[in-house]
């Protein structure tokens, strides 16, 4: 027999922020835990891919052993079967630990609509964690597993994501099965990943996807399999609203320019028919999915069922099938118009949630701060896209502020590839853990091109003059970095536009020099070294960390009479002391 905790304690809906347990942690992440972790008997499972790992999942999706309760007590029962997803996961290799608090029958973004407790935030217990899967958000970022099962419908796989500093995977609808999931729209809903990196989301993905004729809405779906370009375009909404939120704005323009220093350009979309899209979704006939997929139950147990998710879901028996054909309609043509941004762009960013809001907040105002934090997750189901969720910044006021990378069905190892770079761009930790973020995976569905990495200090740096040479052929950044104390730094006189040559010395002579680390396609080098003037050129540069790189360096004949700057640790920081010193000279 398989042995279970059933855990109910937690407090209402209603109360204050969750008080942590002895551990530190909140007991209302969690509605089930087995005693001890449900493995796989199968053979197979023991060196499987996901071998080692430990997982959670939202309490809407079965596992044998553990009731199912979609966060509503009277909806509670035994499942037959793993779900499909449950059941792949376990065959390979990963154990389960127990099932996680959502908002009651999916129905929500904020993690407070569950009778067995709001979900704090993982960073800062008095906001909201997000929802509906804010338990599974929970338990990952404060490490209790590896890895956790979420649902999204409209956004319930993002949003917890970007307000506890983890990542989100949200594929494309039906690669991953649904059968064994109690449906919040069955026709829009994706399983989701939760993981405190993409490699980890990626390897989840990999192991569980598949089709599954036994699903309704399961599907083949054709994979794009080369990386978005180095040169790549993103979107960025014409309309942005961060509902008076400076720090969230802030954030999100940092986030802009990071992606501009990995070769992106930021293109303007018109994000109206987005926004109508996002809007449908709770305001029309669509909500009567919402009635449909538990229609037995509620019909018969209205009164169990918890505000404002009662009234939402009761909603949905006021339209006929004319209504709901009506604006099925209207998204066909919303999604027509929405269709010409992906002539100009590869992918779109918004931010994962407009603001962040406190527990106290959003259960004075439930309806309308949810619907708020929805305002860049609603649309994409239902315009079929794929979208990743990534950390992207810890605001001025500490907390987490994340991204979301948007494209078109089947562009999932597309924005796995780029949405890794961008996260070990950001420099952040893990979650709530403070760990630093493990090394970068290859993303299996992509086929790498042969590159090459290179070091640049001084006139290709990002946003200095000759940058576009690098950007031009594809190049992308891959980090800053330092060289080991034994290099010198001069200014070359007489160089256009300004340029820096550096020096190996002695190491007791010597100085760490501050440089970025490009990739650059192999088939573009050539054309690159052979517009670099003597007297500099290509060799080989001993990082900080002992590790060698393809960099700059310069004739040491050439350096007679140049100005030594070395102090100033970089050339942009040499830079920056040259305009200093010219406003200095002009007041």
């Amino acid at each position: 027999m398989v042995q279970s905790t059933i855990l109910t304690d937690g407090p209402s809906a209603q109360s204050q922020p969750a008080t942590p347990d002895a551990s530190g942690l909140a007991p209302q992440a969690w509605i089930s835990r087995f005693t001890v972790p449900l493995v796989s008997d199968q053979a197979e499972a023991a060196s499987g891919p996901l071998k080692g790992l430990v997982f959670a999942a939202k309490d809407n999706i079965d596992a044998l052993g553990l009731p199912t309760t979609a966060g509503c007590p009277a909806f509670s029962h035994a499942p037959q079967a793993h779900a499909a997803v449950v059941q792949k996961l376990l065959g390979a290799g990963a154990s389960l630990v127990g099932k996680t608090n959502l908002d009651q029958f999916a129905c929500g973004l904020n993690g407070t609509r569950s009778p067995y407790g709001a979900v704090p935030n993982a960073i800062n217990p008095a906001y909201v964690s997000g929802g509906s899967s804010s338990g599974s958000a929970y338990v990952v970022a404060t490490g209790q597993v590896d890895f956790a099962l979420g649902t999204d419908t409209a956004g319930s796989g993002r949003v917890p994501a970007g307000l506890n500093n983890i990542v989100g995977l949200k594929p494309s609808r039906g690669l991953l099965s649904a059968r064994g999931v109690v449906p919040a729209a069955q026709s829009v809903d994706c399983v989701s990943i939760f993981a405190r990196s993409v490699g980890t989301a990626v390897r989840v993905l990999e192991a569980a996807m598949g089709h599954d004729p036994l699903d309704a809405y399961s599907r083949a779906l054709p994979m794009a399999t080369q990386a978005f370009p180095a040169a790549f375009r993103f979107g960025v909404p014409s309309a942005l609203e961060f509902e008076g939120d400076a720090a969230a704005e802030v954030a999100f323009q940092e986030a802009v320019s990071r992606l501009q220093a990995m070769g992106g350009s930021a293109v303007t979309v018109d994000f109206a028919p987005l926004a109508e899209v996002a809007a449908l979704l709770y305001e029309s006939a669509l909500v009567a999915e919402r009635y449909t997929a538990i229609r037995g139950f509620f019909d018969a147990h209205e009164s169990d069922v918890i505000e404002p998710v009662r009234s939402i879901i009761a909603a949905g028996r006021n339209y006929s099938a004319a209504d709901l054909y009506a604006v099925q309609t209207r998204v066909k043509q919303l999604g027509q118009q929405a269709d010409a941004m992906w002539d100009s762009i590869d992918f779109l960013m918004v931010p994962t949630a407009p603001t962040h809001y406190t527990i106290a907040q959003m259960q004075n105002d439930p309806v309308v701060l949810n619907r708020k934090l929805g305002a860049y997750t609603n649309f994409v189901n239902l315009l079929d896209y794929a979208a990743l969720s990534v950390p992207s910044a810890i605001r001025a006021d500490g907390l987490p502020f994340g991204i979301t990378l948007i494209g078109q069905a089947g562009s999932d190892w597309q924005l796995a590839e780029l949405g890794q770079r961008y996260h070990h761009l950001s420099g952040m930790t893990q979650g709530a853990t403070g760990r630093p973020l493990p090394p970068a995976q290859a993303i299996a569905g992509i086929q790498p091109e042969a590159c090459i990495r290179l070091a640049v200090v001084g006139a290709h740096l990002s946003g200095m003059p000759l940058n576009g040479q690098l950007t031009e052929r594809g190049a992308t950044l891959v980090r800053s970095a330092k060289t080991a104390a034994h290099y010198r730094l001069y200014a070359l006189p007489g160089t256009t536009p300004p340029k820096p040559g550096m020096l190996r010395v002695a190491p007791d002579q010597g100085a760490q020099i501050e440089l970025e680390i490009w990739e650059m396609p192999l088939r573009h080098y050539g054309s690159f070294v052979a517009l670099i003037p003597a007297p500099l050129g290509i060799g080989t540069l001993e990082l900080d960390d002992t590790s060698t790189v393809q960099g700059f360096v310069c004739e040491a004949h050439a350096l007679q009479g140049a100005q030594d700057i070395s102090q100033f640790g970089g050339w942009r920081a040499y830079i920056d002391s040259l305009a200093g010193d010219k406003a200095a000279v002009g007041s």
